[in-house]
């Protein structure tokens, strides 16, 4: 039942503060004049990205699960964390050189 919880837990952060931080990214690239319908996807996954690196490194640790709970490396999360800057930076990149 807990891992049910858990899973239930995982679905509600990453659809309710992943449709959060997408909304308030689609107006900061509207605001500069980038379509958010063409690159908008690779914000959307820098955004998810980025939640995976909170869950495992921080919120996990608060959960119902019982079970084994490790860190992320810190090599990984540095990796990730870069990779999904250079995908929040890509659309602007795009739209201002094409």
């Amino acid at each position: 039942m807990r891992i049910l919880l858990e899973l239930f837990r995982i679905l509600l952060i990453f659809g309710i503060v992943g449709a959060f931080c997408s909304g308030i990214l689609t107006n900061v690239y509207q605001n500069f004049g980038i379509d958010y319908n063409q690159y908008g996807y690779l914000g959307s996954v820098a955004i998810l990205i980025l939640l995976f690196i909170v869950y495992r490194n921080k919120l996990q640790f608060s959960g119902w699960y019982k079970g084994k709970k490790e860190k992320l490396p810190k090599r990984v999360t540095q990796v990730l964390f870069v990779f999904s800057i250079v995908l929040l930076m890509i659309p602007p990149l795009l739209q201002f050189t094409s």
